[in-house]
């Protein structure tokens, strides 16, 4: 048995046979500028940190990453900025 989360947010449990494929799309997410470049220096940091012996956690993590826009992109988003609401200074 495995705990799982049905998209009303409500925790039962579920055989795993039961649960998403493993190449079937499980979620979507819409994020703001700011939210974005967070997930992307938490997945960075994640994968960075990983050793040798978590390859498959590796290659998962670097999946994600690939979904996400580029590291041109990321750091051109201004943190501060997004996080001010995008008023002047």
């Amino acid at each position: 048995m495995i705990l799982a989360v049905s998209p009303a947010y409500v925790y039962r449990w579920q055989q795993v046979s039961d649960l998403i494929a493993p190449d079937e799309i499980a979620f979507r997410l819409e994020l703001t500028a700011a939210q974005l470049k967070i997930v992307h220096t938490a997945l960075k940091s994640l994968y960075d940190d990983l050793g040798h012996e978590e390859h498959d956690v590796k290659q998962v993590v670097q999946a994600v990453l690939a979904k996400l826009p580029g590291e041109h992109e990321i750091r051109a988003i201004d943190l501060e900025r997004e996080l001010r609401g995008n008023t002047p200074a």
